[in-house]
């Protein structure tokens, strides 16, 4: 019982490679999506539930992320005409995101991987907003807003190890932190 928050993460991953395979006009890929934004509350919900939060479950969570974020951006980014402001900012959001790990290696010789609020309000914000893009690019202007808040926050969190234990979701710097 204490690996299933882990199965649903790795179902996740699962299911996000599948999306690969769907049209994303299909049902199928609809669904699949749908069950991939749900496993990720369910795994974190089941594992504080059950009381078998890990570390190895929370690098999954986050590698899992990850793989449904690349999977979705991979399908979509070639249909949409996003304006080039977007593309600009976003990279800035994933250099923001680099320079932190590379902070983390440097500092405690691993990667760390905040599950803070303002991540998980990324998370959330972003699969609510794919949907939308198709229709307008304001949907991914809130979602740019709160993900370059996150990574902001996310380097105070790993350059300032005093101020970890203020966060509601407390990252372990050995790795991740505890499943979403």
């Amino acid at each position: 019982m204490t690996q299933l928050p882990n199965i649903i993460t790795l179902l996740r991953i699962a299911g996000s490679i599948s999306l690969l395979l769907c049209d994303m006009t299909s049902v199928a890929y609809w669904v699949i999506y749908g069950l991939c934004g749900i496993s990720d509350i369910a795994d974190g919900w089941l594992a504080r539930r059950l009381k078998c939060v890990t570390k190895t479950g929370a690098l999954l969570d986050s590698l899992a992320d990850f793989c449904f974020v690349a999977c979705c951006a991979w399908k979509l980014l070639p249909i949409l005409e996003l304006p080039q402001w977007l593309w600009l900012w976003a990279g800035v959001i994933v250099a923001i995101k680099v320079v932190n790990q590379i902070s983390a290696l440097v500092m405690y010789g691993h990667c760390c991987f905040p599950h803070t609020a303002a991540n998980k309000a990324t998370g959330f914000l972003l699969f609510i907003a794919v949907p939308m893009t198709f229709w307008s690019v304001i949907p991914l202007a809130i979602v740019g807003t709160v993900a370059t808040f996150a990574a902001i926050h996310e380097h105070y969190i790993i350059t300032n190890k005093n101020n970890l234990s203020h966060l509601s979701f407390p990252p372990l710097l050995h790795g991740a932190t505890g499943q979403e």
